[in-house]
């Protein structure tokens, strides 16, 4: 039931990857993940939130999540954060992934973003991976962080965390990026969870912009996100949002993910 939807979300993001490069607009990108959704027999799941008319989240540079596609046209240099969700037959997938547009004016700060990207997909790994043997969901954030702290001075957002997902996008309960007192619920089969850490380059306080959707860090540091959806069954976990289940980006922390029976 949760793959399909996380097949399509999946697919989505992949063809607006592909069409990511200086001179695109972001409602451009708009429009190329609602055509994969619709065509594939989905509903953009983001465009069920109330007041949302969008199919993505696109943040750029300081903007950490749920920016909205508008005008603005993507610059060599630029780090963007995709979030894109897909609803099949009533149950749902939500992904995101970030991406440096490349610059060879400043190949340094280039670096610099892609380091930061690297950074917040191998947090997302490890948090996965954690959830593959955790027995309270809350051990999930505290892999992430120590991950996060082994590999430089980064803020870790706090005040926007993961969250279940199954017949409506966001559920309960929440799933923090960071390590918390409570140790969580009891992960067992049936759960099904986004993880999704957001970091940037310095101070991890935001702010609202004046669209009323778009969070931004005050200090103006460049952020980055990324996230999956993953199903806890009894024989394992599955991410529903990838491809190959996540086998390729957890195969480097011994966990095998085994298909949703």
């Amino acid at each position: 039931m949760m793959v399909a939807p996380g097949l399509l979300t999946a697919q989505a993001l992949a063809a607006v990857r592909q069409a990511i490069r200086p001179g695109v607009t972001t409602l451009e990108l708009d429009a190329i993940a609602e055509g994969v959704i619709r065509s594939g027999g989905g509903i953009p799941n983001f465009q069920l939130e109330d007041g949302y008319v969008h199919t993505i989240c696109a943040s750029v540079n300081d903007a950490v999540v749920h920016g909205v596609p508008g005008s603005r046209v993507l610059q060599a240099g630029d780090i963007v954060s995709i979030d894109c969700g897909a609803q099949v037959a009533g149950w749902n997938g939500d992904a995101a992934f970030s991406v440096v547009i490349p610059d060879a004016s400043n190949p340094k700060r280039v670096a610099e973003l892609q380091e930061l990207s690297d950074v917040t997909e191998l947090s997302l790994w490890h948090g996965i991976a954690a959830l593959a043997t955790a027995k309270r969901l809350n051990t999930v954030g505290a892999a992430i962080e120590e991950l996060i702290a082994s590999r430089g001075d980064y803020g870790i957002i706090e005040d926007y965390v993961g969250h279940g997902i199954g017949r409506s996008m966001h559920e309960d309960p929440p799933v923090f990026n960071f390590r918390v007192r409570d140790r969580g619920p009891e992960v067992k089969p049936g759960l099904v969870v986004a993880i999704e850490p957001m970091v940037t380059m310095g101070s991890i306080e935001t702010t609202v912009d004046a669209d009323n959707w778009t969070i931004s860090t005050i200090d103006g540091s460049a952020a980055a996100h990324w996230e999956h959806s993953i199903a806890v069954h009894a024989r394992g976990i599955w991410v529903t949002t990838a491809e190959d289940g996540g086998a390729a980006g957890l195969r480097r922390l011994g966990i095998v993910p085994v298909p949703v029976p």
